[in-house]
């Protein structure tokens, strides 16, 4: 028997069982990945951005969390010698619109505590020569890691300390018992005290397998990107956001410097017909008929025809995509938008068909479950984990069996 089992091989699950280990010690514990490594799913798929928290609603979740997960990430990268750069973001306006949209994050900037900078059209094109705009904000704070490197150290640092990992273990059954929780897989069924279950684009159906009603589904949203050409790898000096669009559920087409050097446009955002679609061909019927026929789903599609269809025929046309980044980097053309793999993020919609905007969870009497873990999630891994010891403490509270190290290394 374990006393501890945790579901997802990702950012968030290997962070939440590092420090896990560390506050529990003397527990046996296991991750279970479907995968055949860890980040093989969103953490691996993602732009790779150290997010600052521009856009996030002030006093939430996703504002306290990577507000302390930018600090935090940058740390663990110090301490296990993983490469990252500091190299800050720039959100551009390129109207008036643009511009009265800016003073309002410039407002939000102040509210969520970051360092920030007002930037004239002239200062912008001082810091780069290859963005055109009226005006910016330049946060020093945002920074490029590899998060499925992260990952990987996360794990190693979980091993290291006893902690077990199986991979190829899809999870397929779950059972909730008074005194223990039941796991079952292709493979084997596994007997633990308390469940952990951090498990993005299958969050629902994990939900689902404990016998509740999740009061919320899954729907996949596709991240198409595109790669420039090598010769446009010093095109920017920064992150290039846009000033988003408060019509628009998402932040818009943006420049992102990789940490390999190598600067990628994007991404979008288009519904994807399987839960784990990352190609235009990949479709699941059940997948699409699961959220064709999902009430909440069809509301959130309905109330956002006009801009998913947008986003849908810049998918099909990269000229459109195109014309979203010559806003502010004009010197681009279609010649320079090369391939490059995209993402696909698990949205949380409620019952009553609205975006979750912010991180979810769903706990019953011996069981932790992330629901909704959209961006920042990998910025915010490592206070994400400390969040979840901290309800699992609460939980666990006067059960003998498990003793916690009151000064976990």
């Amino acid at each position: 028997m374990y006393d501890f089992v945790i579901i997802g091989g990702g950012i968030i699950g290997m962070s939440t069982a590092m420090q896990l280990i560390k506050a529990y010690p003397e527990s046996k514990i296991l991750l279970l990945e479907k995968e055949s490594g860890p980040a093989k799913h969103q953490t691996g798929h993602n732009s790779g951005v150290i997010h600052a928290g521009v856009y996030y609603t002030p006093g939430s979740l996703k504002a306290k969390f990577c507000l302390e997960g930018n600090r935090a990430t940058k740390s663990f990268c110090n301490e296990h010698g993983i490469i990252y750069d500091e190299c800050g973001k720039l959100l551009v306006a390129t109207n008036e619109v643009e511009m009265q949209r800016m003073r309002a994050l410039w407002e939000r900037t102040a509210a969520n505590g970051l360092e920030r900078e007002w930037l004239s059209a002239e200062q912008l094109k001082e810091r780069e020569p290859n963005i055109t705009g009226i005006g910016g904000i330049f946060v020093p704070s945002s920074g490029i890691v590899n998060y499925a490197e992260v990952t990987a150290a996360m794990a190693r640092e979980f091993q290291r300390h006893g902690g077990e990992i199986r991979y190829d273990s899809e999870v397929i059954g779950l059972e909730e018992r008074a005194t223990e929780m039941r796991v079952k897989t292709q493979h084997e069924e596994v007997i633990a005290r308390f469940l952990v279950t951090c498990s993005g684009l299958m969050a629902d159906r994990i939900v689902c397998l404990l016998g509740l009603d999740p009061g919320f589904s899954i729907c996949p949203f596709r991240g198409e990107y595109y790669l420039l050409p090598e010769q446009h790898n010093r095109i920017v000096n920064h992150l290039i956001y846009p000033i988003p669009d408060p019509s628009m559920p998402f932040l818009g087409v943006h420049l992102t410097r990789m940490i390999d050097g190598s600067v990628t446009v994007g991404p979008n955002a288009v519904l994807a017909l399987k839960r784990e679609g990352y190609r235009k061909r990949d479709i699941s019927l059940s997948d699409t008929f699961a959220m064709l026929t999902n009430p909440g789903i069809l509301k959130v599609l309905k109330d956002n025809l006009r801009p998913g269809l947008i986003e849908m025929k810049n998918s099909l046309f990269k000229r459109g995509y195109l014309q979203q980044v010559r806003k502010y980097c004009p010197s681009l053309t279609l010649q320079d938008l090369k391939p490059y793999p995209a993402g696909v993020r698990a949205q949380a919609v409620s019952a009553d068909g609205k975006l979750i905007e912010d991180f979810l969870f769903r706990n019953t009497r011996r069981s932790v479950n992330v629901c909704n873990a959209p961006s920042p999630a990998a910025t915010s891994a490592i206070p994400i984990g400390a969040y979840i010891i901290k309800q699992i403490d609460a939980q666990l509270q006067g059960l003998p069996r498990f003793v916690k190290n009151q000064h976990p290394a």
